[in-house]
């Protein structure tokens, strides 16, 4: 396995996916995101297969996907915000590509999140809350996978994706 590819990890809405197509375009990549590819296998979306399968069925499928992604050369796969708890997915993720922690204020997290009914695990009486729980138990691991950590705060998607590019070209 080749460190071709570039993974995008961080909470739901630090811009994983927006900043992963511009990143892709401008490296000339195929662009992948690991809720797409699940739902496009299964034919249903992610609140479904949550409400079926659980939490923990959704992981298997996202770590199975993670592996096939992770045998493909010169992707930008943007990654679902808990697709680093399960340690083999780090390990997936830190031998085929660099991965990248993108980082946001609770306020723009919450913001960027407000409006999007697809999100299960933020279908709760208070959103705000739960991000800084998940923040809180999350954070630590995005940044022991992470080569590199950066903040979207106030930032356009091409102003990250050339940081990332600059950051990778001096690694």
């Amino acid at each position: 396995m080749s460190k071709s590819n570039i993974f995008l990890v961080g909470p739901m809405g630090a811009g994983k996916s927006t900043i992963g197509r511009v990143l892709a375009a401008e490296l000339n990549r195929q662009f992948c995101d690991t809720d797409r590819v699940i739902e496009d296998r299964t034919g249903a979306d992610i609140p479904w297969i949550f409400d079926m399968e659980g939490e923990a069925g959704f992981r298997e499928r996202e770590a199975a996907v993670l592996s096939d992604l992770a045998c493909e050369e010169n992707l930008v796969v943007a990654t679902g915000g808990g697709i680093v708890l399960l340690s083999e997915n780090r390990e997936v993720m830190k031998a085929s590509g660099y991965v990248c922690y993108l980082t946001a204020s609770t306020d723009q997290l919450v913001e960027r999140t407000s409006r999007d009914k697809k999100r299960p695990l933020l279908q709760v009486d208070n959103p705000r809350k739960k991000i800084i729980e998940l923040l809180e138990m999350r954070d630590p691991i995005y940044r022991e996978a992470a080569d590199f950590i950066i903040n979207t705060d106030k930032r356009s998607p091409k102003m990250v994706s050339q940081e990332i590019i600059r950051l990778i070209e001096e690694s």
